[in-house]
C-alpha cells in the first residue's frame, strides 16, 4: 500500500509539472491611449507571462503564459481590451478534413472527384501532370481566360507593389527573380522569406511571372512582387504571424496583398489588422476556400475581395466555397505556374484563382487607380457574367482589356 501511495504521488507531481510547463500563446490588445510597452515585462512577469512579439498595427502584444493563467487574470493588466488565443493551424490544406466528413457523393460525383484529385489538393493541390512539356505556350489557360494580353499594351502592372502573404517565394526562380524585390519572414524575421512548401511560389507566378517567351507569364508581368512568409513548410501558421505579415505590408507601402489562405473561424485581432491595411490603401485579395461550403476567413470579411474558382469551361470548380461574400470568380482549376526549385507545376484551388485577381488589381493600379475602392470599381466594371449565380461568381469574371 505504501508503494502504491508513492507511485500515486509521483504521478500527481509529474502531471502537475506537465500542466504547469504547458504554455498558451495569447494576442493581447490594448487601448490606443497607451502603448503596449507601457505594460512592461515586469507586469507580465508578475503573472508568469513572457512577451513573444509586438503587433503595433493593432496595438497588441503576443505573449506566452502557463496554461494555469486564465484570461480573466490577463484582463487585469493595464489597458487590456481583448485577449485571444493565438491559434496555430494549417491555412492551405484544412479542407481535407471537411471532405472526409462530407456526405457520401454519388458514383458520378466520386469519379469526378477522383479525376480532380489527380490534379489538385485543397487550396493548393499539385497535379500529377506537371511537366514543362505539357505547357505548350508561355500563357497558361487562366491568364488567357482573363484576357491579360489585351491589357499589356496599356498596363503590365508597372508601379504596383504586390505582396504574396503565404509560404514565401523562390526568389531565384528565373520567371520571378526579375520582379522579386524583397520581403519579410514573419516566422523567423532574421531569415529570408524562402519557400520550402511551393505554394507561395506558385501563387507568385500567376501574378507576375515575367514575359520572356519561356516558362510562364503572369497577369501583371511588370509588377513588383514581395514574398511575405507567414506560413511554414507545412502550410501552417498562427494568427500573429499573419498579422505581423500584414503589418510589414502596411509599413512598406504595398498596394496589393494576395492571401491565398483561409480558415473557418476568425478572431477580432485578425479582422482588425485587415481593416487597417485596407484603410491604409491596400487592396486585399483572398481565396474563398475549398470546402464547397461557406466562404472562409479572411475572404469572408467585407473589406476584402473574396475569389471563387472556375474551370476552363467557366463552370464553378466543385471544391470552391461560395456565398454572398464572393466578389469575383477566376480560373482555379489545373493552373500551371512557377514552383519552388525553379520548377513548374499544375495546381488547383481558390488559392490559384486568387492571384489572377491580385494580378488584375495590379493592372488597375498601373493605370492609376490607387485606393481599394477605386481598384474594386475598375474590376467590377471589367467583369463579365459567365452564367453562374451571384453566390458562385460575385460580380463575374474580370477581363483585363476592359479595365479602364
Amino acid at each position: 500500500m505504501k508503494k502504491i501511495g508513492i507511485l500515486s504521488a509521483i504521478c500527481f507531481l509529474l502531471t502537475s509539472f506537465a500542466t504547469f510547463s504547458n504554455a498558451a500563446q495569447k494576442i493581447i490588445t490594448f487601448n490606443y491611449d497607451i502603448t503596449t510597452k507601457q505594460t512592461g515585462e515586469k507586469e507580465l512577469q508578475n503573472i508568469d507571462g513572457k512577451i513573444v512579439r509586438e503587433l503595433k498595427i493593432i496595438n497588441a502584444i503576443v505573449a506566452e503564459f502557463p496554461d494555469y493563467i486564465k484570461d480573466s487574470t490577463i484582463y487585469k493588466l493595464t489597458g487590456v481590451t481583448n485577449v485571444e488565443e493565438d491559434v496555430y493551424q494549417n491555412w492551405i490544406s484544412f479542407e481535407k478534413q471537411a471532405l472526409s466528413t462530407a456526405i457520401m457523393p454519388s458514383v458520378k460525383e466520386m469519379m469526378t472527384k477522383i479525376k480532380v484529385a489527380n490534379e489538385e489538393s485543397p487550396l493548393s493541390i499539385p497535379s500529377l501532370t506537371n511537366t514543362k512539356e505539357e505547357q505548350k505556350s508561355e500563357i497558361p489557360w487562366g491568364i488567357a481566360r482573363v484576357k491579360a494580353e489585351n491589357a499589356w499594351n496599356t498596363t503590365q502592372g508597372e508601379g504596383a507593389k504586390v505582396a504574396i502573404v503565404d509560404t514565401g517565394i523562390d526568389s531565384t526562380h528565373p520567371d520571378l527573380s526579375p520582379n522579386y524585390v524583397g520581403g519579410y519572414n514573419a516566422i523567423k524575421p532574421e531569415l529570408a522569406p524562402t519557400d520550402e512548401h511551393g505554394h507561395g511560389t506558385h501563387v507568385a507566378g500567376t501574378i507576375a511571372a515575367i514575359k520572356d517567351d519561356k516558362g510562364v507569364v503572369g497577369v501583371a508581368p511588370k509588377a513588383a512582387i514581395y514574398g511575405v512568409k507567414v506560413l511554414d513548410g507545412s502550410g501552417g501558421g498562427s494568427y500573429s504571424t499573419i498579422i505581423a505579415g500584414i503589418e510589414w505590408c502596411v509599413d512598406n507601402g504595398i498596394n496589393v496583398i494576395n492571401m491565398s489562405l483561409g480558415g473557418r473561424s476568425s478572431i477580432d485581432s485578425f479582422h482588425k489588422a485587415v481593416k487597417i491595411a485596407v484603410e491604409k490603401g491596400i487592396t486585399v485579395v483572398c481565396a474563398a476556400g475549398n470546402d464547397s461550403g461557406a466562404v472562409n476567413y479572411p475572404a469572408k470579411y467585407a473589406e476584402t475581395l473574396g475569389i471563387s474558382a472556375s474551370t476552363s469551361s467557366d463552370a464553378i470548380a466543385y471544391f470552391s466555397s461560395r456565398g454572398p461574400e464572393v466578389d469575383f470568380v477566376a480560373p482555379g482549376y489545373n493552373v500551371y505556374s512557377t514552383y519552388k526549385g525553379g520548377a513548374y507545376k499544375s495546381m488547383s484551388g481558390t488559392s490559384m484563382a486568387c492571384p489572377h485577381v491580385a494580378g488584375l488589381a495590379a493592372l488597375a493600379i498601373g493605370l492609376g487607380h490607387t485606393t481599394p475602392a477605386e481598384v474594386k470599381t475598375a474590376l467590377v466594371n471589367a467583369s463579365v457574367d459567365i452564367g453562374l449565380s451571384i453566390n458562385l461568381q460575385g460580380n463575374g469574371l474580370i477581363e483585363a482589356g476592359k479595365i479602364k
